[in-house]
């Protein structure tokens, strides 16, 4: 049985004006839905992607924010977030959502999916990766 590669979307558009953001959570969530090794970035204005509270009201399109909360129920826990991108955008960890996902090991508990990381770190979880995905 061939071992269960790595998968990386990197996302670093901001979530509307553009397919990206919402394209990369529906190949994300189908990915997972095949159980693979799902892991997400978010860089550059990808950050605005997870940000509280958004309103696409003013714009005429579906704020498909909420989706990200349900990441958790398919075990996509690994939400890895460019600390640089969110500061360059004057943005703290605070002003994300709160993503999470159970722990089945441990009774199920709590646990962040939002994995704070510099750019340095970052590049070192892209590297430990079989495919990358840019969106």
């Amino acid at each position: 049985m061939s071992k269960t590669k790595k998968m990386m979307y990197i996302n670093r558009k901001a979530p509307y004006g553009t397919i990206y953001a919402w394209e990369s959570l529906e190949v994300v969530l189908i990915g997972a839905a095949f159980e693979q090794d799902v892991s997400l970035a978010f860089m550059d204005d990808g950050v605005y992607q997870l940000t509280k509270g958004q309103d696409t009201s003013g714009i005429g399109m579906k704020n498909f924010s909420p989706t990200y909360a349900a990441l958790g129920d398919f075990e996509v826990n690994k939400i890895y977030v460019d600390k640089e991108s969110l500061e360059e955008r004057g943005l703290t960890l605070d002003d994300l959502q709160h993503l999470v996902w159970e722990d089945e090991d441990e009774d199920w508990a709590e646990k962040d999916s939002i994995h704070l990381v510099s750019r340095a770190e970052l590049s070192d979880v892209l590297a430990d990766q079989d495919v990358l995905f840019n969106f």
